[in-house]
This record gives C-alpha cells, structure tokens and sequence, in this order.
C-alpha cells in the first residue's frame, strides 16, 4: 500500500470510497493492520481500557501515547498513523502545542482532539504549526462524566444543530478530519455531506466517509465482556487474524459494514 496521505484521504471521499481505520497499539498489528490495507491506525486513548485495564481513558499519560504511537511506526507499513491527545492534555492552547509536538515527534502523522467548537482556537494553532488536527465529537469519552455515561448524543433538536455547527465550524478552523461516535445515523449523513473533510463514523451509521472501530472489539475480544451495539466480531468465521483485518477492509470498502442494526436512530 503507497503511504496514505491527507491529500488520499481527500482523494477517497471524493471518488466515494469508503476509508478505512481502527485503533492500533504495538508494532505487530500496526503492520498486520496496514498490510492489510487499513488506510489509518488510531493509536487510541482507548489503551487505557483495553490494554492497561481501566474502566475509562481518564488515566491515560501523554507519555503513555508517546510510547504507543513510537510503537505503531515501527510495524507501520504506509497507513496514516493518529494518535489521541489524552485527557487535559490539551486543556489550554500551550499545553495541546507541547502535548502534540511529543505525539508528532513519536511518529504521529495527525493527532486527536474531543470536544466542540470551544476548540477552534487550538485546532487554528496546531494546524498553522504543521500539526493536522482530527476532531472527535458526539460522544466524547474524556467528558463521559459530563455525559453522564456513554450514551448517543445528537437526538434532540438542539443538540443536532449544535453538532452540525460546530462541525463546520471546526473545518473552517483547519480540522482535517472529523470523527463521529453514537451519533444518529442520519445526521452524521447529513454532516458528512456538508463536510468537504473526510468524516469518520462509530456507531454514526454507514453515511460517513469512514469507519473505526477498537482493535480488540472487532476481533471479539472484550475484557468487560459489555459489546457496543455498533461492533461486529470479524474474527467469527475466519482462520486467522489477517484474515479478519482484511475482512473487516472489504466489508467497509463494500458497505456491508456498518449495517442498520449497528447504527442509531434519532
């Protein structure tokens, strides 16, 4: 696979080919993962679950992510490599430049941010800086306290308008990516259409331009034993691991993943 660029990723939702990315954490599956034809590896906060065995990302140290992120460039093979920026690491503009400059410097081609438009200003002043900006809305795990737990956002009126304004909004300000997580599946169509960034969904519908999902949940493993609704076990059926990777590619190259019964209504 040639390396993956923002300029494939723009190239991709314009011939409306369906990209591809799922969460990655050590060397092995980065290059099992990206042989496989994963276009991005989301070097996750998610690690703070599914790795060092946390009940949320809270946790999680941006030295932890600098540590996974050097790791995933070792066995990358050509995928665009993401990686989360942690809880308040970037609660102030200085603190996401510092936090973002170590990610990069860790072999990051773009790093992750949660919230809303309430970051305009640090997405304007880590892309004029060289540092390309994924924004992650809807369901916001670092703000799961806020929340009120992990539940779909974007059902009421108000909160729907919200999301699609603070998209734009983001985009104007330089994101070059957005991420939708339990959000209707019809407004995250509706964003994506109105987007001229890639948009990527998680429990946000086959409407988006791309699909994520955690590593270790499409591979059936799950230390909770709790199975989002939007998960499919793409080892079910296959021989081996690279078997599944690669399943998991064709069904989102094809469209048959997500399915209605993954998604969520307003």
């Amino acid at each position: 696979m040639p390396d993956i660029t923002l300029t494939t990723l723009q190239s991709l939702k314009l011939k409306g080919e369906k990209i591809t990315m799922l969460t990655c954490y050590d060397a092995t599956f980065a290059r099992a993962a990206s042989q496989a034809g994963v276009e991005m590896l989301l070097v996750g906060d998610s690690l703070g679950m599914v790795l060092q065995g946390h009940d949320s990302t809270l946790p999680v140290t941006n030295a932890d992510m600098a540590y996974h992120v050097a790791s995933v460039k070792r066995g990358n093979q050509g995928a665009l490599i993401v990686a989360d920026l942690p809880f308040m690491a970037y609660a102030t503009v200085p603190q996401a430049l510092s936090n973002s400059a170590e990610l990069m410097q860790a072999g990051a081609h773009m790093v992750k941010l949660e919230g809303g438009a309430w970051l305009v200003p640090t997405v304007q002043q880590l892309t004029e800086r060289g540092i390309p900006v994924c924004v992650h809305m809807g369901l916001t795990p670092q703000s799961v306290n806020v929340l009120g737990g992990y539940k779909v956002q974007g059902r009421q009126e108000h909160q729907a308008r919200q999301l699609q304004a603070d998209a734009l909004a983001l985009e104007q300000a330089g994101a070059a990516l957005l991420l939708l997580e339990c959000v209707p599946s019809d407004l995250a169509t509706q964003i994506t259409q109105a987007a001229k960034v890639a948009v990527v969904g998680i429990g946000a519908g086959s409407g988006t331009d791309a699909q994520v999902l955690v590593l270790h949940d499409m591979l059936g493993l799950s230390l909770s034993g709790r199975v989002p609704k939007f998960v499919k076990n793409f080892m079910a059926g296959q021989p081996d691991i690279q078997s599944a990777l690669a399943a998991y590619v064709r069904a989102v190259k094809d469209v048959t993943f997500p399915a209605p019964e993954h998604g969520f209504s307003a």
